[in-house]
């Protein structure tokens, strides 16, 4: 397992565990980014932060500091 953050471009991943901290799940939660849904990382900005995410149809781009707390399984 490894963070999200971590996870090259074009890479296609599943989301293990998110954590804790209450206001970062429920953000996520609400962006559709629970556990065992398919992620595909889709570019990271030329500064490298944000980076753009593929979930479930949708495109939603996620800070390094907000992706560094999900942990996910290479596909």
């Amino acid at each position: 397992m490894c963070k999200l953050n971590d996870v090259p471009i074009g890479t296609r991943c599943i989301v293990k565990v998110i954590n804790n901290d209450i206001n970062i799940k429920r953000r996520f939660y609400d962006l559709g980014l629970i556990p065992n849904v398919e992620i595909e990382v889709l570019f990271k900005s030329p500064l490298g932060d944000p980076t753009a995410y593929l979930i479930k149809r949708s495109i939603i781009v996620i800070r390094k500091e907000d992706a560094k707390k999900v942990e996910v399984e290479l596909i």
